[in-house]
């Protein structure tokens, strides 16, 4: 049964403030604290990727937390309630900062901010992996997703393009203006969710050793090119959003349009979404992926054909590039929640959680890695954010923007591409644990 449109809004309302948060976390924050706060381009290139990478123990932790207890509320939506009022603190500290500040305070407080951004995530994504068994319904709720976490995106970022335009207005504020828009709206969408949105009943699971558990997934093929895909996800735009603002202000020379440049590229990736949920319809949604990969990969390159200051030349391409980026996160969301009944059928239980923790933790890895390695590579050739660079860092710096994350998108749409679990695979799945399950609730 298609779930209403009401329910489906309920339900993806608290994307809206977590993709709100994330937009800065990757695009604003390490420049505003290796710049504004005098932290330096390499300490925070390794503050953020040490935070990342302290998903690799938490995301997996709480992901199976999340299976395993329940209360009146089910599996999921009191994991969420209990991440709002941890992130509302972490972003305050994080958003807000009182200088001087030092790297241990930004590292404090950023391990607990992903602790609450993981409990909300993970539970978030499960659940809405769990709200249907159907092979398209689940693109449709993953799509919507989608919608909510780009205009997220899209509303905090009128803010600093405001400010921009306005005059007059330092990072500082920038910066303060987003984590306010998160603080205040996080709560309120979060009770619209959980309010109106119900769980699904799910069997109770048997209990499975850490051998077994650890077995079925190392064996699970399918699940090892999802996670090799959304690592490749996670680190392209991790390496072009942590320099988007250098790479438009040095590179692009186009610095005063720099939010204005990002807000178009994530309205095109918010009119982008409805043609890739369609394409997948008919192309299957693993085919879909590697096309918008490839595109993607096409329309950056052309980026070398823009001249620095051509403004409208560049919007141009920006526009085309951004109708790509919506794409693949929704779509790999969407093949995980098959590759959960794939692992159903296969251990006996219903291990969402897990899995989807998984999904995250591999994205930050991803997007870890970008922030870790880049930053210091722009130490390394020269480059002094806010100050005087040469011809030389400029062009290195045009160039990692441009040429790295090609390679790293190609090998996302080889691992997908010729993805087994397709609808069929996927129905006859459903099939084989509606069979199951009707023998067990027999017994």
């Amino acid at each position: 049964m298609n779930l209403t449109k009401k329910t489906i809004a309920a339900f993806v309302s608290p994307a809206i403030p977590l993709s709100a948060l994330g937009l800065p976390l990757l695009v604003y924050l390490p420049p505003f604290y290796a710049e504004e706060m005098g932290l330096g381009l390499s300490l925070v290139g390794t503050i953020f990727m040490i935070t990342r990478f302290w998903d690799v123990f938490t995301d997996p932790v709480l992901g199976i937390l999340s299976d395993k207890v329940t209360t009146p509320l089910g599996r999921r939506r009191h994991w969420i309630i209990l991440s709002v009022p941890i992130l509302m603190i972490c972003v305050y500290k994080v958003f807000m900062p009182e200088a001087p500040i030092t790297g241990n305070y930004l590292l404090f407080w950023m391990l607990l901010l992903y602790v609450g951004w993981t409990l909300l995530s993970i539970s978030h994504m499960s659940w809405g992996a769990e709200l249907s068994s159907d092979y398209y319904e689940r693109s449709r709720i993953q799509g919507w997703r989608e919608f909510a976490l780009v205009f997220g995106m899209l509303a905090v970022l009128i803010l600093p393009t405001i400010l921009e335009q306005t005059g007059g207005v330092d990072t500082g504020n920038k910066v303060a203006a987003m984590g306010w828009f998160t603080i205040v709206l996080l709560p309120i969408t979060v009770a619209i969710a959980v309010c109106n949105v119900q769980e699904r009943p799910v069997t109770p699971p048997p209990q499975l050793g850490l051998l077994k558990s650890t077995s079925l997934l190392l064996k699970n093929k399918l699940l090892m090119r999802v996670l090799l895909a959304n690592l490749m996800v996670g680190l392209a735009p991790g390496i072009t959003g942590s320099i988007y603002i250098f790479f438009v202000t040095y590179a692009m020379d186009l610095g005063q349009w720099s939010s204005l440049m990002l807000l178009l590229y994530f309205i095109a990736s918010f009119c982008g979404i409805p043609f890739w949920m369609r394409l997948s319809y008919s192309l299957e949604k693993h085919r879909t992926f590697g096309v918008a990969k490839i595109y993607g990969c096409i329309i950056i390159a052309t980026i070398l054909l823009v001249e620095p200051g051509n403004l409208w030349l560049y919007a141009l391409v920006n526009i085309l590039f951004g109708i790509e980026s919506g794409a693949g996160a929704f779509l790999l969301r969407s093949i995980m929640a098959d590759v959960t009944d794939h692992d159903n059928l296969e251990s006996g239980t219903q291990r969402t959680g897990l899995y989807y923790s998984l999904l995250t933790m591999t994205n930050k890895v991803g997007s870890a890695l970008g922030v870790g390695m880049v930053y210091p590579i722009l130490d390394l050739i020269g480059f002094v954010p806010g100050g005087t660079n040469t011809p030389a860092a400029i062009e290195a710096l045009k160039y990692i923007f441009i040429c790295v994350p090609i390679p790293i998108s190609l090998i996302a749409a080889i691992a997908i591409w010729n993805f087994p679990l397709d609808s069929a695979r996927q129905q006859e799945l459903r099939r084989l644990l509606a069979e199951r399950d009707s023998v067990l609730s027999s017994e």
